[in-house]
């Protein structure tokens, strides 16, 4: 192999591996986070959204400012701002440091994956060029299975603040090979709709404001969450009506979503990512707040659902032309169900060995939905819009990532409320069972035992409100399967014939 093409690989997988990384590297550490960032259990979740958010609303920029500044500088600017921010994140002290930091992070990093993936794509040769998207998407499968336990990882002999320095050296690395070795493009005249745009970006992020800063402010009973709601249906419908009625060319032609296989496929992306995402924010937080147990081991449990993702994906290529997309995406949802209907059944006293199963499951589930139902949503695409279709999918699929794990964040919180409610009162002087409770103890409500009570219903509150929210989640996979009898089949697609990113 050309020397000079193992560089440029080297240089844009370590730019693609870093970004998509920190999609799930701190997932363990967050709540570690809260207490030295003054976060609560629903806020500390804004650190994933923001980031989310940002990427998503910069991602439709990306052929733009390739064209209008080269691929390589683009490249360049990308990674540099990337691991500058992702430096201010370690550094960060606070919450509303470390949340304007990662929409930085989310900016810089949202062309990293379609510029690597462009950049592999010219760098080989045609008769290589499968090899090339082979290694690529090994990448991008590794760095989200590899996160939680590096995050568990380095927080535990160092501090979750090295969940961010990590970047740093790969970074310049990255961008050193990258000055070097990486061919750039021509420079081309190019339009944006920048009004497009900018409804678009207020929509996404009033809208994630809602979801995120929603219970904490009493909802509509705030004018500052009535107003950003107002704000983000006022910015839709001018996103759509300028998409549609307006003149030059839109950041998305939604004339894609006549396409009823890609308009249910993007649905169905979008209301995954309660279920996929939100479980991974779920399960830490149980896993080290209830149960006890020590970062690493925390992250450690979130492999094996990684693990399983990726033999399942590897079996859907097998398997191709003989099960039909639609079959895989049913199965992979049923799993997905299973996985998420046994977690509904934990306790303080769970066994870590149970919760295994459920991740496994729910692993294998993801890896038989991911792949065809991306088969399905490009296969009655016309080939003349399959970039703007591919375009709009990353979106719907970033967007249900920040808005899952707002819901599930918010949801936990408020049945934590409700929970702790409900049994506060029976916590009376008066109860027997509380009074049998405390005997053991030598302690009574006067005498010590209020406090012993308290936590002991915190606990139970917090554990009822996690079993609701698995509940949450398996009701969210099961509305889904009705959604695949609106896809119409396509005799004799393989699954291997679209691949979307």
């Amino acid at each position: 192999m050309n020397a000079s093409r193992v560089w440029v690989t080297v240089a844009v997988m370590a730019a693609t591996i870093m970004q998509v990384l920190d999609t799930t590297i701190i997932n363990v550490a967050l709540p570690h986070m809260t207490g030295e960032l003054g976060a609560s259990p629903d806020t500390i979740s804004w650190v994933l959204t923001s980031y989310l958010i940002a990427s998503a609303v910069f991602m439709p920029l990306a052929g733009f400012f390739t064209d209008r500044f080269g691929r390589k500088k683009y490249l360049l600017v990308s990674i540099a701002g990337f691991v500058i921010a992702s430096a201010l994140c370690g550094l960060a002290n606070g919450l509303p440091e470390m949340v304007l930091f990662r929409l930085f992070q989310g900016v810089f990093g949202a062309a990293l994956v379609p510029l690597s993936q462009a950049v592999m794509v010219d760098t080989y040769p045609i008769e290589a060029r499968g090899k090339a998207m082979a290694i690529w998407g090994m990448g991008v499968m590794a760095a989200p299975i590899l996160g939680p336990s590096l995050g568990g990882y380095l927080t535990e002999i160092a501090s979750w603040r090295w969940s961010f320095y990590i970047n740093v050296p790969v970074g310049i690395v990255s961008f050193l090979l990258a000055l070097r070795f990486v061919p750039d493009t021509p420079i081309r005249a190019r339009r944006m709709d920048w009004l497009g745009f900018g409804a678009l970006a207020l929509a996404i992020a009033c809208g994630q404001l809602v979801l995120d800063r929603g219970a904490g402010d009493d909802w509509f009973n705030s004018s500052f969450i009535t107003l950003s709601t107002l704000l983000a249906l006022a910015a839709f419908l001018a996103f759509v009506w300028k998409s549609v009625a307006g003149q030059g060319e839109p950041v998305f032609d939604l004339a894609v979503l006549k396409d009823r296989n890609f308009a249910v496929a993007c649905l169905i992306s979008l209301a995954t990512g309660l279920g996929v995402y939100g479980g991974m924010l779920l399960l830490p937080l149980y896993l080290e707040n209830l149960l006890g147990f020590p970062t690493l081991d925390a992250g450690m449990y979130l492999v094996p659902r990684g693990l399983a993702t990726f033999v399942s994906m590897s079996l859907v290529g097998h398997f191709s032309g003989r099960i039909s997309p639609r079959t895989m995406v049913a199965a992979g949802l049923l799993l997905s169900v299973a996985g998420a209907w046994m977690m509904t059944g934990i306790t303080p006293q769970t066994a870590g060995s149970y919760i295994l199963w459920p991740m496994v499951l729910q692993g294998l589930g993801m890896g038989l939905v991911f792949v065809p139902m991306s088969t399905l949503a490009f296969a009655t695409i016309p080939p003349q819009m399959a970039a703007e279709a591919a375009g709009l999918y990353s979106l719907t699929r970033t967007l249900g990532s920040a808005v899952g794990i707002s819901v599930v964040s918010t949801y936990l919180s408020y049945s934590t409320r409700v929970n702790w409610a409900g049994l506060r009162q029976y916590i009376t002087p008066y109860n027997a069972h509380v009074q049998q409770f405390l005997a053991p103890l030598h302690l009574d409500m006067q005498k010590g035992g209020a406090g012993v009570m308290g936590q002991v219903v915190q606990q139970q509150a917090s554990v009822q409100a996690f079993v609701s929210t698995f509940w949450l989640i398996t009701l969210s996979f099961v509305v889904l399967l009705p959604l695949l009898l609106l896809i119409k089949s396509v005799k004799g697609l393989k699954t291997a014939q679209v691949i979307a990113e």
